[in-house]
């Protein structure tokens, strides 16, 4: 039961977030997730997350821009342009 208030009450705080906000945290605790796994340690979590929050940002940003995309071009840098 307390595990279902708690789950209730997180997605009640993150419903007044913007889409950017949205996609830092999700992108923060799942990069958590994923870097803990594979190091089995806290840095590997905390890189994970570090990386997940600014990829999750850059994302849902682009989101909140109607009509904007996100590329990458083939030398790996990522920029926004107008969608096709």
């Amino acid at each position: 039961m307390k595990k279902a208030i708690v789950l209730v009450l997180i997605a009640l705080s993150v419903a007044s977030c913007t889409q950017t906000e949205k996609g830092a945290g999700i992108g923060a605790v799942s990069g958590a997730i994923i870097g803990g796994a594979i190091t089995g340690d806290v840095r590997g979590a905390a890189v994970g997350a570090a990386i997940g929050g600014v990829s999750g940002a850059v994302i849902g940003h682009v989101s909140e821009q109607p009509g904007q995309c996100y590329y990458r071009d083939r030398y790996g840098r990522r920029y926004i342009d107008d969608c096709p």
